[in-house]
């Protein structure tokens, strides 16, 4: 009952997260003052004719920079060399990123460089290009000032017609009203002439403005617009066939990088990455048939092993159906999970109600996992039905450091990984995981360490050997598979080009798929199990022998379990 308490204040927990926000292919980040130098904001897998819309709202930064040359403010768009993990940076920390003049290798890097004295963006390309970019240039200075010249000097030049007409005033008012009249209209028509020129000539610059092959452009300059004391500016890149692949665009503020400036900045930025069939990303896009293939694998395992409960209804434990009820919770929240992912890659974004149900039963199969394999470790039900202080300890530290670890996974879902508690968040559930790990072979070891010393005392030396083999097996499945998922699978992540990274969540389900199998076969509820089976050599038969035929004991019957579970009396020789 504690248990599930403890799983309902988290699910509520879950939809308070949730009503925050989600994580989704469409982004919106607010950043309020923001100390860090750098913000990766994230990291997409495109294919050919993949697209990024950044549109950058409400820039506010001090006004005390030193150096724009020295110490830019501005975005890098890089292609990874080897996953997200390596890029053309190396998260150096010397020197800004964004000074970059040369790239080795020729990978293609974007850099976008605020420059707010001037209102200008400017565009420097390097490296190997089959990208188109559209944005809007910076408008024609000259141009402007030319226009506000000429209709400075109009006004100035307009006095001198009514001057002239002013000696016949006397002579005919009439004309003098209609020579004003006039007047009045030819200001108006210039007036409206000016409007329709200027509207025509932003056009222009905008028609002009949309697209930059950049494999043939290494420098230009967008506009900066300016609202109040805040900046914006957008920009649109459309991904040829030898530009795919994954990138990160991260935000630089260099000047924080100077020993002893600390200074804040905000900015409000939207993002919208897209591939030829969806939202999601090149690694990503078969994460939605996966999901709910393995569902159904699981699904049918579960079956299974119900069939196999009910077959042997006899040798049954309490723990044979909660090995079931994780199996159809794993199933349950993997077709959710599919569900999740179907909508994130045809709307962008996840439909609430389906998330919400993903994260709770995600959240009861990472509670249920965890019992389970405790309650197995511990012999509970197998060995002994008493748990001692020490199991029930590490039930208590391990139960709740999983339920952080989930809920630490579900922050993560629901935030943007240029926020502030991205990082934090990602290092506790890193960290809350391993620990949970190491925690859970404790009461194996101590299961195998009760067998040892109960196989030279009790008389049962075969038994508890047998007993105790298996519990040794069981311990090193346990740390293959703890070992293989956070270890080997992520290192397999980070060696795979970026469109085939989707087989690291194949191999980390097949791998549980396959850790659960062992497990049901090693502690299947049949008649041959190691636990129920009693020892039928003619040493251990020996141990059947009356412990003493003294009158104080006499007619006593010695009762044990057959082979099939049913038990039987054997009667004592006088």
């Amino acid at each position: 009952m504690a248990v599930a308490h403890r799983v309902g204040v988290v699910a509520a927990l879950v939809l308070v997260f949730l009503l925050d926000g989600s994580k989704a292919r469409i982004h919106k980040l607010i950043l309020k003052n923001e100390t860090r130098f750098f913000v990766h904001l994230n990291t997409f897998g495109f294919y050919a004719n993949g697209s990024l819309d950044v549109n950058l709202h409400s820039l506010r930064i001090p006004q005390q920079l030193v150096n724009y040359s020295a110490h830019p403010v501005g975005f890098s768009l890089s292609r990874a060399r080897v996953s997200g993990v390596l890029s053309y940076t190396a998260e150096e920390t010397e020197t800004c990123p964004l000074t970059l003049t040369k790239v080795t290798n020729n990978e293609p890097l974007i850099l976008f460089l605020i420059d707010i004295n001037n209102l200008s963006v400017n565009v420097r390309v390097l490296g190997d290009q089959d990208n188109i970019l559209t944005g809007k240039p910076k408008a024609n200075v000259q141009t402007k000032e030319k226009g506000q010249r000429s209709s400075r000097e109009s006004p100035a030049e307009t006095p001198a017609k009514p001057a002239e007409q002013a000696q016949g005033d006397d002579k005919s008012p009439d004309k003098t009203t209609k020579s004003s009249d006039k007047t009045a209209d030819e200001a108006k028509v210039e007036t409206n002439t000016e409007a329709v020129d200027q509207t025509k000539e932003a056009k222009t610059a905008e028609k002009m403005a949309t697209e930059f092959q950049l494999a043939s452009t290494k420098q230009l300059t967008l506009a900066l617009e300016k609202v109040n004391d805040t900046y914006a500016f957008n920009f649109h890149l459309l991904l040829g066939l030898l530009a795919e692949g994954l990138y990160n665009l991260n935000f630089y503020y260099c000047q924080n990088m100077v020993p002893g400036i600390n200074r804040p900045y905000s900015f409000t930025l939207e993002m919208t990455e897209k591939n030829p069939g969806g939202f999601l990303s090149a690694a990503e896009i078969p994460l939605s048939r996966l999901y709910i293939g393995m569902a159904g694998v699981f699904f049918v395992a579960a079956m299974v092993w119900v069939y196999t409960l009910m077959k042997h209804r006899y040798s049954v434990f309490k723990i044979h159906w909660l090995m079931a009820a994780l199996a159809f919770t794993k199933s349950t929240s993997l077709v959710f999970h599919s569900i999740n992912y179907h909508f994130i890659n045809t709307e962008g974004h996840p439909i609430e109600g389906w998330a919400v149900m993903y994260y709770i039963t995600h959240l009861l199969k990472g509670a249920l996992l965890f019992i389970t394999l405790a309650l197995i470790g511990t012999g509970w039900a197998f060995v002994k039905y008493i748990l001692s202080d020490k199991e029930k300890k590490i039930f208590m530290i391990v139960i709740p450091l999983q339920c952080l670890a989930n809920v630490a996974y579900i922050i993560i879902e629901s935030t943007e990984e240029g926020s502030s508690e991205y990082p934090l968040w990602k290092e506790i559930l890193f960290l809350v995981d391993l620990i949970c790990c190491g925690a859970i072979l404790f009461p194996v070891v101590w299961s195998i360490r009760h067998l040892q010393e109960a196989s030279s005392t009790d008389g049962k030396a075969a038994m508890n050997l047998e007993k105790l083999k298996l519990f040794r097996h069981y311990y090193v499945m346990i740390v293959c598979y703890i070992y293989f998922t956070r270890i080997i699978a992520i290192l397999l992540k980070v060696t795979m080009p970026f469109q085939w990274q989707w087989c690291y969540e194949f191999l980390v389900e097949v791998s549980t798929l396959i850790f659960f199998v062992l497990t049901g076969y090693k502690f299947r509820p049949a008649s041959n199990n190691p636990y129920l089976q009693l020892p039928q050599d003619e040493e251990d038969e020996e141990m059947d022998e009356i412990v003493t035929e003294s009158g104080a004991l006499e007619g006593i019957s010695k009762v044990k379990k057959t082979s099939n579970g049913r038990e039987r009396q054997k009667e004592a020789t006088l």
